[in-house]
């Protein structure tokens, strides 16, 4: 028999919060797993001992903003009505179900004037890896780095032109010093030092966030982005690094410094490294050799204008220096710039009457001129790891860590957009997402 339902809900209860949580949820699981206390201990130096209105206790506030990139609430506001009626996130918390919860602007506040531009977040995600290194859910031997670009909360359409200074990287003294030995040992003079001044271009800089970059690659949307590069290890897919850069630097720029940075402050003895094409430069693979790392990197075609011989079709001949090309001319050395790259050219009065300069070369001097860096022997070596039996096990891996790293990033913690504006801003909230992902392993692969 139907029976009408009682208007309201009007009995009192006497619960305990703690029977309101399932026993399997995942909060259950991080509060059991991760230790929170060392918060308190990183920042008591941000806050006045004795004067000022008490403070929200910072490791509860730390915890809630890290609810909200767990379950990828993009609202500070809305995270604030979620806690309010969700029994497991007060739980989570430390309130009780009366409690007042903290309003949306202590978080806000706390984020503009106590932590911004401060080294806080980078050691909030530092203390997490450590943590999963304690608990043997990391090794450091093998590690895969990738970038991937979150829009920026700018109008595409409102920018001006700009001069910024270019990206440097992080081997130019190191390629500095190798062109002047290979220009001493051809017997050319060295090259006048570089200019004190950086060195500068033109860019479109956005005029409602200036520290974003116009991105511009091929397969990608058009406009203002950040870039994270983020390094994943191979063990259990935690990650180990987060790098944030505008959105047009490129990934190889500050791939060598972020390796040493883990390697200095992890203690990791990396073996391995797994990369896409976009690291595939001469200066990482040289890199990489002096560091005794093995690299495995992708292959992308290099742009060949139709109708004309592949580079591949030269062959060079390493003990006399010099390229033969298909007709059997040869091409001798003739400098070395500063980018790092070898001249090799043709003989003109050979290459005039020659039956297929059409397909050679369009030089109206009838002159064919290749190129070849001084660090090109690393790049050939490191370009053939990724087809032996090891190497394509690295590489398929790939896909399986850094790849699914971005993709859990942005299908289920709100990855997919920039929450604030400013580079600085930014960090925080790409260090909080990675350092929400690994509790989020942690918890689940230690439970």
């Amino acid at each position: 028999m139907l029976k009408d339902r009682a208007p309201t809900q009007s009995e009192l209860e006497f619960v305990c919060i703690d029977e309101l949580v399932p026993a399997d949820h995942l909060l259950r699981k991080i509060d059991k797993t991760i230790d929170f206390s060392f918060i308190h201990e990183l920042v008591k130096d941000l806050y006045c001992r004795d004067n000022g209105r008490p403070a929200l206790d910072p490791t509860r506030l730390f915890k809630l903003l890290l609810l909200g990139y767990l379950y990828g609430v993009r609202s500070e506001r809305q995270l604030i009505r979620d806690v309010q009626v969700n029994v497991a996130y007060r739980w989570f918390l430390g309130l009780n179900l009366t409690d007042k919860v903290p309003d949306a602007s202590t978080l806000s506040q706390n984020r503009r004037r106590r932590f911004n531009e401060s080294e806080v977040y980078q050691q909030i995600f530092d203390e997490i890896v450590l943590q999963a290194m304690r608990k043997k859910l990391v090794s450091g031997k093998t590690l895969y780095t990738d970038s991937t670009h979150l829009k920026a909360n700018a109008n595409k359409n409102k920018w001006i032109k700009a001069r910024a200074a270019s990206s440097s990287r992080d081997y130019l003294e190191a390629l500095d010093q190798a062109v002047e030995e290979d220009r001493l040992a051809h017997g050319k003079k060295p090259l006048s030092p570089r200019s004190s001044e950086p060195e500068t271009r033109e860019i479109k800089q956005s005029t409602t966030d200036p520290d974003s970059g116009y991105m511009v690659r091929d397969g990608k949307p058009k406009g203002f982005f950040y870039l994270d590069h983020r390094t994943v290890d191979g063990r259990c897919n935690i990650i180990t690094d987060v790098h944030l850069t505008p959105g047009n630097v490129h990934d190889s720029v500050p791939y060598l410094g972020r390796l040493d940075r883990q390697a200095e402050r992890f203690g990791f003895e990396i073996r391995s490294v797994g990369l896409d094409a976009g690291y595939f430069t001469a200066g990482i693979c040289k890199g990489l050799e002096d560091r005794q790392i093995y690299g495995v990197i992708g292959y992308r075609r290099p742009t060949h204008r139709k109708g004309y011989y592949y580079k591949r079709e030269y062959h060079y001949d390493a003990g006399q220096d010099r390229y033969t090309c298909p007709e059997s001319a040869t091409l001798i050395y003739k400098t070395t710039d500063r980018n790092g790259y070898r001249h090799y050219r043709s003989d003109p009065d050979r290459c005039l009457n020659c039956p297929q300069r059409a397909r050679c070369t369009g030089n109206a001097k009838g002159e064919k001129t290749l190129t070849r860096h001084v660090w090109e022997d690393s790049k050939e070596r490191i370009g053939q790891h990724r087809l032996s039996p090891g190497g394509q096990l690295i590489y398929q891996r790939r896909k399986e860590t850094v790849e699914r790293s971005f993709a859990d990033a942005k299908e289920l913690h709100g990855y997919r957009y920039a929450r604030f504006r400013g580079l600085d801003r930014m960090k925080g909230q790409c260090l909080l997402a990675a350092a929400a992902q690994n509790i989020k392993k942690i918890a689940l692969l230690t439970a």
